[in-house]
């Protein structure tokens, strides 16, 4: 049966379902010696696909779901060119190429899944399937209702109009105060350009879940394997099971 491309390649763990196409789009994926172009179609069990040259198998393919707590200053990235820390220097003894999913930035912590689970990985990060991912804001001094009236309906950033998103407020520290924030998107550095654009910069921010996903008591920089329950529960809260 023929399927696209960045799904036969996500499936067979090379990459994630986006990085697939980006491959397919700078040539380097052939099929039956031709060069393939996103969109294109292929049989794994029929095509002759390959990837720089060398022949992709089909195999087998066993997934892996991960839960880390991930520190600040550390990014959210399987390399870095500056050298910097990355999440896959705190996963230790997985010899399956896993990928986080998603991103949070270099000065936030919290919750990040990693997987090998192409189709998984692009669902949960699709706005269409609207997953909700929570956070622990502390923001710097208290802003009034009405500034946070107009986050919650939906701001214009440089990068486009925010989604409407629900904030609640945990409570009030000496110079700052700590919000709860639920997004279904995911725009780089958002809430912390959300607050900005308020006039009061983000000074901590955490993710607690993702989805039905909870970070929990896990210690910062700890990580550990999904139990069955939890894989269940994600994968059908972007309608895979």
């Amino acid at each position: 049966m023929k399927i696209r491309l960045q799904k036969i390649i996500a499936d067979a763990g090379i990459a994630s379902r986006r990085d697939a196409e980006k491959i397919i789009e700078e040539g380097r994926v052939t099929v039956n010696g031709i060069i393939a172009k996103l969109g294109d179609k292929a049989d794994p069990e029929k095509d002759h696909i390959k990837i720089d040259g060398k022949l992709l198998k089909p195999q087998k393919i066993e997934y892996i779901y991960i839960i880390l707590n991930k520190p600040k200053k550390v990014m959210c990235t399987t390399s870095d060119p500056e050298g910097r820390e990355t999440v896959m220097d705190l996963i230790k003894g997985i010899k399956t190429r896993i990928w986080p999913v998603g991103r949070l930035d270099y000065h936030s912590e919290g919750l990040v899944l990693l997987t090998n689970d192409g189709e998984l990985s692009l669902r949960l990060t699709h706005p269409r399937y609207k997953i909700e991912k929570v956070y622990e804001v502390k923001v710097k001094d208290l802003p009034d209702e009405k500034k946070i009236e107009k986050l919650k309906k939906g701001i214009w950033l440089e990068d486009g109009k925010t989604a409407p998103c629900e904030i609640t407020f945990i409570k009030r520290t000496k110079e700052n105060s700590w919000f709860k924030v639920i997004l279904t998107e995911g725009k780089k550095r958002q809430i912390r350009r959300m607050f900005h654009s308020i006039g009061h910069d983000v000074m901590k921010l955490k993710r607690v879940s993702i989805g039905p996903i909870k970070l929990g008591k896990l210690p910062i920089g700890s990580f550990r394997f999904l139990t069955e329950k939890e894989i269940t529960a994600l994968k059908k809260s972007v309608g895979l099971l």
